[in-house]
């Protein structure tokens, strides 16, 4: 398990800091057909984003709303994930008492507590990577978005704030602010309270750090706005999971 979570990690590690690398400091030319475009990541996952801003932009007259309203319709699109990520985190908690204890018993042969561990976790029906699983969805369509943004001239030209949304922010508050939005918004999920995911609790942070700090200003965003939208989501919705799992526990 161990392993594999190491692994999943290393992977999103090298994957942003590829994409980091070769990101632009200036908007480039088009070069994907809204009208005819290529494949099945331009038709179904680019272009539909780039006509998305596009009309909201034109409508709202102003592509940083436009970029608010679309990161609320993907959250609203990713909520069945949302909901799964809130029913593992809760469930990491019930059964923490009982993980406290394997580790106490256990603190001397690492292999007899992970083997005691996953036993645990299959009595429970518990999968301790499940809360991960958003925030790994998110990366392709970080990766979409940004493919929008740079291909959408009348977007990366656009101001917005202090900003103008094509470049990376100039004086580099977006990207704390994305950090520190994915760092809390990870805390209030109970991320810190699954020791299977606490890894990311600090990793994706800095990932997303790394990302705003390099890409245009309007993705970095897109990542605040729906850290927010998912927080103030938890903030509602998660009472009803915590009142389910104390009605059931009694």
């Amino acid at each position: 398990m161990r392993r594999r979570r190491v692994l999943v990690a290393l992977v999103l590690i090298v994957a942003v800091l590829a994409m980091a690398g070769c990101s632009p400091t200036t908007p480039t030319k088009s070069n994907i057909d809204i009208d005819k475009p290529k494949g099945v990541w331009q038709t179904y996952f680019v272009v539909p984003l780039m006509k998305a801003l596009e009309a909201t932009g034109k409508a709202l007259n102003s592509y940083g709303l436009a970029i608010l309203v679309v990161t609320v319709g993907i959250r609203l699109l990713l909520l069945p994930l949302t909901l799964k990520q809130m029913k593992s985190s809760k469930a990491m908690q019930a059964i923490q008492p009982e993980m406290t204890k394997l580790r106490e018993k256990y603190k001397n042969n690492q292999q007899k507590m992970q083997e005691e561990t996953m036993k645990l976790f299959q009595k429970h029906n518990v999968n301790p990577l499940a809360g991960c699983l958003p925030l790994i969805v998110q990366m392709p369509i970080l990766i979409a978005f940004y493919q929008a943004i740079i291909n959408d001239k009348a977007l990366n030209q656009a101001d917005f704030l202090w900003l103008q949304l094509g470049v990376h922010d100039p004086l580099y508050i977006l990207p704390v602010l994305a950090a520190v939005t994915t760092y809390l918004q990870s805390v209030m999920m109970g991320m810190g309270d699954n020791p299977q995911a606490r890894a990311f609790l600090y990793i994706m942070p800095i990932m997303i750090f790394v990302l705003a700090f390099n890409f245009p200003a309007a993705l970095a965003l897109y990542w605040v706005y729906g850290n927010l939208f998912q927080m103030v989501q938890y903030y509602f919705i998660g009472d009803k999971f915590k009142a389910k799992r104390e009605g059931a526990a009694g």
